[in-house]
């Protein structure tokens, strides 16, 4: 539904902590990005949640694996089920302040 005259259209970009093309996995069956692609790093560490895609195509991961290649470190990530408002509701739910 589009805005009629007089109301106006709210648009939540959503910060990305690591870019990736969801739909590209490896031989691992992960998705793959680089890690010079994350917005800082540090926060990019094996068994950790991130929001990985595009600010119009994100979704909640899983960091599965740091891997050293010549060409760059790759991050392999998996998708969770879910969208990020779900767990942005989830954890208003559990009451943990953001």
């Amino acid at each position: 539904m589009s805005p009629t005259s007089g109301e106006s259209e709210t648009i939540t970009m959503i910060r990305i902590d690591i870019a990736a093309d969801l739909n590209d996995e490896d031989e691992t069956g992960f998705v793959w990005t680089y890690l010079a692609d994350a917005r800082d790093p540090s926060l990019i560490r094996p068994g950790g949640v991130v929001i990985a895609g595009e600010p119009d195509t994100a979704a909640v991961c899983e960091v599965v694996d740091l891997v050293a290649e010549p060409s760059g470190t790759i991050v392999h990530l998996r998708l969770l089920p879910g969208t990020i408002q779900e767990y942005g509701a989830l954890v208003r739910r559990a009451g943990i302040p953001a």
